[in-house]
């Protein structure tokens, strides 16, 4: 097992995925691993499918997860896309006795900004830079010279007589089976939103609909650039390898 490689694992609502990753490239060294997130997707039945993950690769060393949830001190704090038993669960304790391995867990919408900004299209930008992964939900990572703000949780912004998410996200385009016009100019008011709130010099996009960019990009209203994320469905498992050497180097040097 060699010192530069980590497995990263992406807990998301609707699958486990986890690779090996070269934490010094960004690299994926194996094939990415799925499979079906537990419905309902309570804490042991989910940590028994991240155990599968790690069994699969025949893993013995250091974890990272991003994992769908506010997580302060390895203790998930919400459960928007999954079960609400998750809460107050100390997510780093039960993943580590499930899978005799350490683990580390952050929350997956940070994992994957810190992909992009280490790896991705976000490498070497200065400034405000913010990821918005548009999903079932609209997960954000919110960066200032390189420095994550954890759990920023921008999708549930109160918008529209509701929270962002409920008007903008991917997941509503389908369900209201909006156009990409209609479904372009409600994500458009939401960046504006941002906008105001934050002045970002850059917003990157992930998840589903950052794959149809050029269906709505023309739509898009604000003074800083948009562009695509780069690592698409892998960044939740590269962020997620970094963040545990990160965190190894801490504890290390601490």
């Amino acid at each position: 097992m060699a010192e530069d490689q980590i497995l990263g694992i992406d807990v998301g609502a609707s699958g486990i995925k986890g690779a090996i990753v070269n934490i010094k490239t960004g690299e994926l060294v194996t094939e990415r691993f799925r499979i079906p997130t537990p419905v309902p997707s309570k804490p042991k039945a989910v940590a028994k499918s991240i155990s599968e993950v790690v069994n699969h690769f025949n893993w013995k060393g250091l974890i990272g997860v991003g994992f769908p949830s506010v997580i302060q001190n390895g203790t998930a704090k919400t459960a928007a896309n999954i079960d609400k038993k998750w809460i107050g669960t100390n997510v780093e304790k039960l993943l580590s006795e499930a899978t005799g391995c350490p683990v580390y867990v952050r929350n997956d919408a940070d994992v994957a900004g810190i992909a992009e900004l280490q790896f991705g299209a976000g490498k070497g930008k200065k400034g405000t830079v913010i990821l918005i992964t548009i999903g079932s939900g609209l997960g954000s990572a919110v960066f200032t010279e390189g420095v994550l703000l954890p759990n920023s949780e921008l999708g549930h912004l109160k918008f529209k007589g509701g929270i962002a998410e409920h008007y903008a996200a991917d997941s509503i385009r389908k369900k209201e089976d909006l156009s990409w016009e209609t479904w372009g100019k409600r994500f458009n008011e939401y960046l504006q939103h941002l906008e105001l709130l934050f002045s970002p010099d850059l917003i990157l996009l992930g998840g589903g609909s950052s794959k149809k960019f050029d269906k709505y990009k023309d739509l898009l209203k604000v003074n800083f650039p948009v562009i695509p994320a780069k690592l698409l469905n892998h960044a939740g498992i590269i962020g997620a390898a970094s963040l545990a050497a990160l965190n190894k180097k801490k504890t290390l040097t601490s």
